[in-house]
């Protein structure tokens, strides 16, 4: 995985760490920069002087435009999500109209390995919460997930009107196909069950227990129970593309509500917005972005072209 280019607690302006410190109830006296995700702002895990441990993530509109509303969105929704969810603890916000910083209990654990064993204990916790009714507090706040990707899953659309010449040649020769596909991958994702919406590796930890826990709330929505795990499930054909991610839609209780046809057609609704975003110019501090989602188009176009023309067939 190709990693952003974050800032670190030190870059943080004094003003913006004082608040942080407050939340905390001490002055910082350890940090820890983690790596990955997409945002240019910061990640670290702090300690105080009293031995508080928690984590930072803070960004101005000045390092990208966007990323501060997502910080904001985030925290209206954590603020609503059930308290025993597998989610760190919210313990405040810091926003002075350009600095935005969110601080969580720290959770001690690594990012799991999707494309080996650790992929079981993830959709287990997946479908652990996905089982579970949302309060009707937490459905007032979340959009739908249908709405939320109805224009991202335009992408074959804005393919066709500005075509692009680097396009796979498979996808090329079934671009009237895939457009058609995409055209019910909204729709086929409506639910009332939490969906965290941008569910790959780095938004996931797995504790010494083996507790999995998700991080990075600001894309969650409700929809349908199985979106998150067809991610981890793409992002597991990213780190090898070999895996048998088949086998496991096929068979995991999670995938239940689904159907071929409704798998088909979101698949084929990210392949369109990933590769039709892959090859615009980077956003503004997110210089890595496009790779990811070149890697993630890739992934979702060669899972969709085995599920269209299984071998022998093509």
């Amino acid at each position: 995985m190709n990693d952003g280019v974050r800032i670190e607690w030190a870059d943080l302006p004094l003003p913006v760490r004082s608040a942080v410190e407050s939340i905390v109830g001490g002055p910082v006296v350890e940090t820890s920069s983690e790596a990955g995700g997409y945002s240019p702002g910061s990640a670290d895990r702090i300690v105080t002087a009293s031995g508080r441990r928690a984590f930072v993530k803070a960004v101005s509109s000045s390092l990208n435009p966007e990323s501060p509303h997502l910080h904001r969105r985030e925290a209206r929704i954590v603020n609503v999500l059930p308290e025993d969810l597998p989610i760190p603890r919210f313990l405040g916000m810091h926003d002075d109209g350009g600095w935005v910083a969110l601080v969580f209990d720290d959770v001690d654990g690594r990012h799991p390995r999707l494309s080996g064993t650790d992929r079981a204990a993830v959709l287990t916790a997946l479908d652990s919460i996905s089982a579970r009714p949302l309060p009707a507090q937490t459905l007032a706040v979340l959009p739908p997930l249908a709405d939320e990707l109805r224009q991202d899953f335009q992408g074959w659309e804005r393919l066709r009107s500005a075509p692009y010449p680097g396009l796979d040649p498979w996808a090329a020769r079934n671009q009237a196909r895939l457009e058609s596909l995409s055209a019910a991958a909204a729709d086929a994702l409506s639910g009332n069950r939490l969906v965290h919406g941008d569910l790959r590796s780095d938004n996931l930890l797995i504790g010494s227990e083996g507790k999995v826990v998700l991080v990075d709330w600001p894309w969650a929505a409700h929809g349908a129970p199985w979106f998150d795990a067809l991610s981890v499930l793409i992002d597991a054909r990213v780190s090898d593309p070999s895996c048998n991610t088949e086998t496991v839609l096929q068979e995991h209780a999670i995938f239940a509500a689904s159907d071929p046809e409704k798998v088909n057609a979101v698949l084929a609704g990210l392949a369109g917005y990933f590769v039709d975003s892959a090859r615009r110019p980077p956003p503004s501090g997110l210089p890595t972005l496009r790779a990811f989602q070149r890697a993630e188009g890739i992934a979702c176009l060669a899972w969709l072209r085995e599920r269209l023309e299984p071998a022998g067939i093509r």
